[in-house]
């Protein structure tokens, strides 16, 4: 593919920039460089992330980061390729996602470029072929190992008379071994782009681990959980087992940072750090159109174009990663692609709001795991979108008749038995299939008929109406749907106006299509056995000539 240079026109060095994006699985909103915001919650008080506040510190700091759909493929698949995530085919969806070669992703153009391109861990999957958009096998550097993906439980689990310090530097050597072969295969000064993927803060966290190995007590978490979560130890515990996570994964970004110091191309490197969604296992985060599930952490760093010290409070949505990455590589942007370069944002010299279109984000999902049950809706998606401004929050459900955490398998009634405790902690699929596993999705499942933790189970597992408005000036934990009131009627409408006019003009199936396709096979439905077969093959990469 030929592949055009633009001309750098915006005061960016005339050596082409090196490209890390530390990207984590589930790793949300929290970082202590957040808690001195205005507005943000007590619970980074208890996180300390040195080396992503030092990417803040010395680039910008990002306070209204959303990613384009709170599910993981979809929202990689948008990343990748700077679309919304409706547009990128069968990577709209999770489960049985299958990945579109024609749809031009920017790693690959940035190889066509003549950069050398890798990754560690995860960057596409669950679907096929793993990691696809980003070269699949051939381009991947996880030579030293894969044990940081279970850092909790690798640290926990040490051999006896291992320190937890000593345990701790063999998963850090390890994310620096790969990247260290990832820079061996770099071919004399050729600027590169890398992905670190790592998957720790999904499930399984083991428990106890954010006390044990990163001194965060969950009782300190007392009166800071959202309203919509039960204040009781177990809940506070396993959230925070998951603040340990994102501590690992702000330790493995400081490997990375160390190298890049150590052979000199710090400076001219630009560092972007994010996740892909919300914490997994609660109720109202991962999966959902909530800022529990959409907002994320994300901060850049490139002293040679960007100044230090900022902040942003335009709204961004992360498939605007694709074309900044594009645009300060010099290379132009394929046709099709709609996120918009942050490049505008991160190189000026203020803070606060710099663009004062960027005042709204649009969100979305549709199917997210797939229930392999004999029901007659087996495999339909719960489809959603929503636009958030400054003030509020609207969400437009397309199936309220259909169960956002997916299907109860009969706990809708109170007076059913739930499964076994242990079913509930290791399988996604025994009940609620689209919230993942957990001690909290288990707790509240149990104590469900609890007069105190109805209304909360019922927020987060219940049915949906078919519009939702919050106003989160004073309701930032999105608690009272204001969507019927009388007078919020104009509020309403106008979020509903704009939202269907962005979705019509960026042809989302959901408004442009009758029936769209997202309910019909492949989409919807069992995953096609000879996907499975396939994908069960190991097939390495899709882009093997390059």
């Amino acid at each position: 593919m030929a592949v055009a240079l633009l001309p750098m026109d915006y005061g960016a060095p005339s050596v082409r920039p090196n490209i890390v994006f530390a990207f984590a699985d589930d790793w949300g909103r929290y970082a202590s460089a957040y808690r001195n915001q205005p507005g943000e919650s007590s619970i980074h008080e208890l996180i300390e992330t040195p080396n992503f506040d030092r990417i803040a510190d010395e680039g910008t700091l990002f306070l209204n980061a959303n990613v384009p759909a709170p599910s993981c493929t979809p929202c990689r698949s948008s990343i990748l390729t700077g679309r919304y995530f409706w547009q990128t085919g069968l990577g709209a969806i999770l489960q049985g996602a299958r990945w579109d070669e024609t749809i031009p992703t920017y790693p690959l153009l940035l190889e066509d470029a003549g950069y050398h391109i890798g990754y560690t861990y995860k960057v596409w999957s669950p679907g096929l072929t793993t990691n696809a958009p980003y070269g699949g096998a051939r381009t991947a550097y996880e030579s030293a190992g894969t044990r940081y993906n279970s850092f909790s439980e690798e640290v926990t689990l040490r051999p006896e008379g291992q320190s937890i310090d000593d345990a701790k530097q063999e998963i850090l050597d390890e994310t620096r071994a790969n990247f260290d072969s990832f820079l061996d295969a770099r071919r004399g000064d050729e600027p590169f782009c890398y992905w670190w993927g790592p998957t720790n803060t999904h499930r399984v966290w083991q428990q106890g681990s954010g006390k044990e190995l990163w001194n965060i007590e969950p009782d300190d978490l007392k009166g800071r959980m959202p309203d919509f979560l039960p204040d009781v130890h177990e809940i506070r515990e396993d959230f925070a087992d998951y603040l340990g996570e994102c501590q690992a994964v702000d330790a493995g970004l400081g490997v990375l940072i160390a190298k890049l110091e150590e052979i000199g191309e710090l400076d001219n490197t630009i560092i972007a750090v994010s996740g892909d969604h919300g914490i997994p296992g609660f109720p109202r985060a991962k999966c959902n159109l909530y800022q529990f599930g959409t907002e994320v952490s994300m901060a850049v760093r490139w002293p040679e174009a960007v100044s230090a010290g900022r902040t942003v409070d335009d709204f961004v949505n992360l498939m605007d990663i694709a074309p900044t990455f594009l645009e300060a590589a010099g290379v132009d942007l394929p046709e099709g692609m709609t996120g918009n370069s942050l490049l505008p944002l991160l190189k000026q010299e203020g803070s606060g709001q710099i663009e004062p279109e960027r005042d709204f984000v649009v969100t979305g999902r549709e199917r997210h795991n797939l229930v392999d049950n004999p029901r007659p809706d087996e495999g339909l998606p719960y489809p959603t979108r929503a636009i958030r401004t400054k003030d509020f929050l609207y969400i437009h459900n397309f199936e309220p008749d259909r169960w956002p955490a997916g299907d109860p398998m009969g706990l809708d009634d109170p007076t059913t038995e739930p499964p076994p405790a242990d079913e509930l902690l290791h399988s996604y699929t025994v009940v609620y299939p689209d919230l993942d596993k957990g001690p909290t999705r288990s707790w509240m499942i149990y104590n469900r008929s609890d007069p105190e933790v109805a209304p909360l189970f019922e927020l987060g597992f219940g049915k949906r109406p078919q519009e939702e408005l919050y106003d989160l000036r004073s309701d930032p934990d999105y608690m009272t749907n204001l969507a019927g009131e009388p007078a919020h009627e104009n509020t309403r409408n106008h979020l509903n106006d704009r939202l269907m006019k962005i979705l019509v003009e960026q042809n989302d199936p959901r408004v442009t299509e009758n029936p769209p396709r997202f309910e019909h096979p492949p989409y919807a439905g069992p995953v096609p056995e000879d996907w499975k077969q396939e994908n069960a093959k190991g097939v390495e990469s899709l882009g093997t000539s390059r």
